[in-house]
């Protein structure tokens, strides 16, 4: 009898270990036409559109032979033939660098500095006269001659940020971006065996210039997991000061095996400058709908401009069984519900299409933003739009992948087995859903994907990914190590090893064409797809790739214990573009950068040679 006990766990353990399930195979239905009740459109509170009030992100590095590098934002409230003046200077000395104003791009190499104590600013050049000169910037100096010069945020008591979970957002309203992390750097996942270390998830803020504001500590109805913990911070209510939106739980509901099986679980928001709460509202509760333990501890948050203007909270719970997503707006200290959907009322219902990330895009063109939960993409009022019917996939990008092809397009690498229909890779039309192309081929699972621009004498973005040699051991389907580089009409143009890594892309050098980073605990690289290496020496573990601040190229960030370190590349611009912040399906995929599993952000438009 213990024996046949002992079997019987270790089946219900093997599938609830593993992240495929026979059976979620059957709610695969595309659905491109739903029929569901009527939703009306949400009305917020905003009367203009709310979005990050950005300063020019004057940033000055030491570069080589004691030059300094200095690089600023392009907004897109400036006039298209915006130039600017750079000066430096302490005190009440300044002297004007540039003979000429600047146009071609947002940066400038001061080639004759000599005190690295001066400050660098500059003045926006308009037909109608000068404007008002930006903030100024310290030089960031370097602090040996291997390593790159950056900026260090120390941290508390020898933190280490959880691995890859860092916020990014103005907490006081300077223009300036500020950093929210989670500690420590554990993270158990809701399919693995149980953990009984009673660990609990610390949330903690510091400046822009590493002044410590607060640390709040999640408690024990918190897991320690990236899937039980969702926090985002955004500027919710339009103060120009960003909040902190957070699944919590009360005290004294874990279990002795370290796991919380019922109990109350909220949404609650936070001051950001005090980390005090302001209000709460109930999370979408737990229900056999959603699955065993495993697929009930899928949670995760988003920001989506619902009515165009106000920028909504998104709760959403479950990936591969029922799916719910709650909508909310946040004004005079009060959550208010716009809206709930349950998959499970959508003709025909819509199950285990949700992914590991939420990303978001005016698929419709409408002027509202539609939710992009994986497989299947909800609209604005909380119906769906269209649903592939893929399952569930570990990567998905919507950008401009095909500029000859009208509208956005959606690039999926597909978690769930496709062995017949050869959809594991696919791109569809954001607008519509329809199938532009696919790898045609069986695909067991694919575990990882990326889309970028790698090859200029291509048109258009290449998209790339690879299987997850594990496969799905839960239905005893072996894995395979392949892995595949379309161009973006879907023609395969390479495998093996001509397929580069999915990992960390960002812009670095002068070009379009994206790079990725290489390296280990010994150092860190910046690579060009076959063409070498284009820089080296940073330090740490790369926990994001964004433009925080400078020209629209990407900063590095890295974390070591108890310190982050930014890296801005030094070298000269060809060309200038509005600040990638500005962008919001870019801008909502760094704002999601604390939780799931995280990809580089792309913008919504065609960012290539």
């Amino acid at each position: 009898m213990n024996k046949i006990a002992f079997i019987f766990c270790l089946l219900l353990f093997t599938v609830q270990a593993y992240s495929q399930d026979p059976r979620e195979l059957l709610y695969n239905i595309e659905i491109l036409a739903p029929n569901h009740a009527f939703k009306p459109k949400v009305d917020g509170f905003a009367k203009e559109r709310i979005e990050d009030e950005l300063n020019r992100g004057v940033i000055a590095v030491e570069g080589e032979d004691n030059n300094v590098y200095v690089s600023w934002r392009l907004l897109k409230s400036d006039p298209a033939d915006v130039a600017f003046d750079v000066y430096r200077g302490t005190g009440n000395r300044s002297v004007k660098l540039n003979r000429r104003p600047v146009t071609a791009t947002t940066d400038f190499v001061d080639r004759k500095a000599s005190n690295k104590t001066d400050e660098y600013w500059v003045i926006p050049v308009t037909k109608k006269g000068n404007e008002a000169p930006s903030e100024k910037a310290s030089v960031i100096a370097k602090k040996s001659l291997e390593e790159p010069a950056y900026i260090s945020i120390p941290l508390q008591d020898e933190v280490v940020p959880g691995r890859r979970r860092l916020g990014v957002a103005d907490l006081n309203g300077d223009g300036k971006f500020d950093f929210i992390l989670i500690q420590p750097n554990v993270s158990k996942d809701p399919g693995s065996r149980p953990d009984s270390s009673q660990v609990t998830y610390k949330i903690e803020a510091y400046l822009n210039d590493g002044t410590f504001l607060w640390r709040n500590d999640l408690g024990d109805g918190i897991e320690p997991g990236v899937w039980y913990s969702p926090f985002i911070a955004y500027d919710f209510d339009g103060d120009g000061k960003a909040e902190i939106a957070v699944k919590t739980a009360p005290d004294g509901i874990r279990d002795a095996d370290g796991a919380v099986y019922e109990g109350e679980e909220w949404i609650s928001i936070w001051d950001g400058m005090t980390g005090e709460e302001i209000t709460r509202a109930s999370w979408p509760e737990r229900t056999e709908r959603l699955g065993n333990y495993n697929r009930q501890n899928r949670n995760q948050l988003g920001v989506a401009y619902l009515d165009g203007k106000t920028p909504c909270l998104i709760v959403g719970r479950g990936t591969y069984k029922a799916m719910f997503v709650d909508a909310y707006q946040f004004t005079d200290g009060q959550l208010t519900k716009l809206w709930s959907w349950d998959g499970d009322e959508e003709n025909p219902i819509v199950r285990s299409q949700g992914a590991h990330i939420m990303l978001v895009n005016d698929v419709d063109e409408d002027g509202r933003d539609e939710m992009i939960l994986g497989s299947a993409v909800l609209d604005d009022d909380g119906t769906l739009l269209w649903s592939a019917g893929l399952g569930h996939p570990d990567k998905v990008y919507v950008t401009d992948i095909d500029p000859s092809h009208p509208g956005l397009e959606i690039f999926f690498a597909v978690e769930a087995l496709h062995d017949k229909d050869g959809l594991g890779i696919c791109v569809r039309d954001a607008k519509t859903g329809e199938l532009i192309w696919s790898v045609g081929e069986p695909t067991v699972h694919i575990g990882s994907g990326m889309v970028a621009d790698i090859d200029p004498s291509l048109p258009g973005l290449e998209g790339f990914a690879n299987e997850d040699p594990k496969g799905h051991r839960a239905m005893r389907v072996p894995g395979n190590d392949n892995k595949y580089l379309f161009d973006a009409k879907g023609n395969l143009i390479g495998s093996g090893e001509d397929v580069p890594p999915t990992g960390d892309w960002l812009w670095w050098d002068a070009g379009k064409i994206r790079q990725y980073i290489a390296g280990d605990r010994e150092g860190i690289s910046v690579m060009k797809y076959k063409q070498g290496e284009v820089q080296s020496g940073f330090q740490g573990r790369v926990i994001m790739t964004a433009d925080l601040f400078g020209d629209w190229r990407e900063e590095i960030i890295t974390a070591l214990p108890g310190e982050l370190r930014i890296y801005s590349t030094t070298l000269p611009a060809n060309d200038r573009r509005i600040t990638l912040l500005q962008d919001n399906t870019y801008r909502q995929t760094i704002t999601v950068r604390t939780m799931g599993y995280q990809q580089p952000p792309v913008p919504s438009f065609y960012l290539g040679e």
